[in-house]
């Protein structure tokens, strides 16, 4: 085994080795050379080569959030390391452990005119846990392992992204067959899982309320102990609302907060209207229920995190500082079950939506809405599904997923970049086979993100092609204009077929309804090869199918 010469680059390998962080996805370059050779000729690491920086970053992403652990991602100086940018924001707004690591020129090489060189040091301060600026020389040896340190502790006890930012001067590619430095290794602190406050006054306003809405957002699969799910689900009083990326599955659950809610009257939403908000989970897709939950305030909102709340309805009135399950442990022993008609009422509203649902399917002309009630019957069970944003986890909101099937989608910025990267990087370190939905506009904006050697034989991609970005037909404003179909729309003929053929895919594609159910059955059948299967759909029918539904539906 080699080793690079360099002092510093075995400082870092080394903690990285020590605190098991195994997963690093390399960009390759020059000035990270040292670092490269450190994680490449060591066994102990896993290393992944992805050469579009803002690809491998969501790529990297991707694995450090079926891991929950930190995945480190390593790029050269310059502008390189701002192509992580998206990704590292993504990971602060989604509580993920993202280590960016960048290889950077001396101190004194900054602003004198050389090539690739930028400011680095801090270059994430307004979306970053922790930022650590080494520096070059013996000297500086205790002062790098103490940033090193603070840095890889902070993204594994605060699950967030963290930089350490690495200077190297030239050469870069030296090597030792000798370790040369044995940097001291502080340990993560352990995590405090006791509620430490007084519950007492908040179990009294819940034991003496009856009307409790609890509303759940982004939850990865199995974070709640299921005797509190049964708990709540029997609680009369209480009306639990989830999402698709909530992973929380109950038939006295709302589960389609939009089909719920977008009828609604304004003597409805007071009916609805709760005295208590519980919430807990990261973002929440649904502007509806915001609206709604702003413009018909609780009298109390409490957010349970062990980290962050969010004041996103403007009355929050205090943050449990702990995890769901610690606070429903210490908080449901205390509660009892309040007579009330609460959910009950609403749970009739579900049914009779649940029924018109079906109604609706039945009579819709081919269009998205119609894609994504074929796709959802025809779902495996036993996957992995990712969803990119925009048009594609609206619509996923609409329909009842199998608790089998795990959900995960990047809510914490809500952007189309780097949807399919972090797909695929999901779906290499998964157990379940990995399906990725994702709109035409998503997939091209991230099309090099099939750019690497890494993605699985069983992986799959459906691809909503309805040339352009629809979901901007549905919000106000003039439709038919040049203005709004290049700006606005940016309509496009382009076809998957292509990319499909040069990265290896095997591609199929359905345009009509006659076809779809069958070509959705072989789709999900194929297993030689990762697959893709782009469902054409008419650009100028869906924004009135989808509108006309939550007319219908009421």
């Amino acid at each position: 085994m080699k080793f690079s010469n360099n002092i510093l680059s075995q400082t870092l390998v080394q903690l990285f080795l020590d605190k098991g962080i195994a997963h690093i996805v390399i960009s390759p370059g020059s000035r990270n050379a040292p670092l490269t050779i450190g994680f490449g000729e060591h066994t102990d690491f896993k290393c992944f080569s992805i050469v579009d920086e803002r690809c491998a970053a969501f790529f990297a992403l991707g694995m450090a959030q079926q891991l929950k652990k930190p995945v480190a991602v390593l790029c050269t100086s310059g502008s390189a390391l701002l192509n992580y940018y998206p990704a590292v924001a993504e990971a602060f707004y989604s509580d993920i452990p993202l280590v960016v690591i960048s290889g950077d020129r001396p101190s004194n090489r900054i602003d004198i005119g050389d090539g690739q060189t930028i400011r680095q040091e801090n270059v994430f301060q307004n979306h970053i846990l922790y930022s650590a600026n080494c520096s070059e020389g013996q000297d500086f040896q205790i002062k790098n392992e103490t940033e090193i340190n603070v840095a890889l502790n902070t993204a594994i006890e605060l699950n967030g992204p963290v930089h350490i930012n690495v200077p190297f001067s030239e050469p870069l590619y030296h090597t030792s067959e000798n370790q040369l430095v044995w940097p001291q290794n502080v340990a993560p602190r352990a995590k405090a899982e006791i509620l430490e406050e007084d519950l007492n006054p908040f179990i009294t306003e819940w034991n003496n309320s009856k009307r409790k809405m609890i509303l759940v957002g982004v939850l990865p699969p199995n974070s709640l102990e299921q005797r509190f799910v049964e708990q709540i689900a029997n609680d009369e009083s209480v009306l639990l609302l989830t999402e698709t990326t909530s992973n929380l599955h109950n038939e006295n659950f709302i589960v389609a907060i939009d089909q719920l809610i977008a009828p609604l009257s304004d003597e409805d939403f007071k009916k609805l209207q709760p005295d208590i908000l519980l919430t807990f989970g990261g973002m929440v897709v649904s502007k509806k229920i915001k609206a709604f939950l702003r413009s018909f305030p609780p009298k109390q909102h409490w957010h349970v995190d062990s980290k962050t709340a969010y004041d996103t309805f403007f009355v929050l009135k205090h943050h449990f500082k702990t995890t769901i399950n610690n606070f429903f442990a210490e908080f449901l022993q205390k509660t009892f079950v309040v007579e009330s008609n609460y959910q009950n009422y609403w749970l009739n509203a579900k049914q009779h939506r649940l029924e018109r649902h079906q109604v609706y399917k039945s009579e819709i002309p081919y269009s998205d809405f119609m894609v994504f009630c074929e796709i959802f019957h025809e779902l495996p069970k036993n996957i992995q599904l990712q969803l990119s944003n925009s048009a594609t986890i609206r619509y996923a909101q609409l329909f009842d997923i199998h608790p089998s099937v795990e959900v995960f989608c990047n809510r914490g910025t809500s952007g189309i970049d780097g949807s399919t990267s972090t797909a695929l990087g999901a779906a290499v370190v998964s157990k379940l086979p990995a399906v990725l939905i994702t709109g035409d506009l998503s997939f091209f904006y991230d099309s090099n993100a099939l750019w690497n050697n890494y993605i699985p034989n069983n992986f799959k991609i459906i691809v909503i092609n309805n040339g352009g970005g629809g979901i901007f037909r549905i919000l106000p404003g003039e439709k038919d204009t040049l203005l709004f179909e290049t700006y606005f729309e940016t309509k496009h003929n382009l076809s998957a077929k292509q990319l499909s053929e040069m990265y290896g895919f095997n591609y199929q594609t359905a345009d009509k309804e006659e076809n779809l159910v069958e070509k959705l059955q072989d789709f999900f059948r194929e297993n030689e090869g990762p697959s893709l299967l782009e469902v054409f759909t008419p650009s100028t029918v869906n924004d009135k199918v989808l509108l006309d539904y939550f007319k219908f539906i009421s």
